[in-house]
């Protein structure tokens, strides 16, 4: 007989972001996307940008996902002025 299994739920359970913490990493990705446009650092502003709308899109935070577009677009439009 064979001895009995032990299931790991670690490997099943998703890691669950509150709202604190979810604000605290947009605003973290915000200003360091910030930080580099101040700088004159456009194509690595964007993406940062891009990686926090991938954040955004993947908790499921569509309104928070469009800003990170819109600054994207923005961030972009500035670029191609210069």
């Amino acid at each position: 007989m064979a001895p009995p299994r032990i299931e790991s739920k670690v490997s099943s359970v998703s890691p669950v972001m509150d709202a604190a913490e979810k604000g605290q990493r947009y605003a973290r990705i915000f200003r360091k996307a910030g930080t580099y446009l101040s700088k004159g650092n456009i194509a690595r502003a964007v993406e940062v940008l891009k990686k926090g709308q991938m954040l955004a899109e993947d908790n499921g935070d569509r309104a928070m996902a469009k800003r990170f577009a819109d600054d994207i677009a923005a961030a972009s439009l500035q670029a191609s002025e210069k």
